[in-house]
């Protein structure tokens, strides 16, 4: 069986973020939940890096000649 690739919206990504800083800006939370919010937030953060690396390779830039080259 074949593994899909998930698709990953940057978007939505960053807007769970926001959510992961509200949660952890609270004063109520615990010690322990706060240290589980904050490892979901960071692979967040580390798979939209991921994402926006592999876009940043694959922009492309006019060259001299007009042509486009990847950058």
């Amino acid at each position: 069986m074949e593994k899909k690739e998930e698709y990953f919206n940057l978007e939505e990504a960053f807007a769970k973020l926001e959510e992961t800083v509200e949660v952890l800006e609270r004063e109520d939370i615990s010690l322990e939940e706060s240290f589980k919010e904050y490892q979901k937030g960071m692979e967040l953060l580390k798979k939209c890096s991921e994402t926006i690396d592999r876009v940043e390779k694959k922009v492309l830039i006019l060259n001299e000649n007009g042509g486009l080259d990847e950058f």
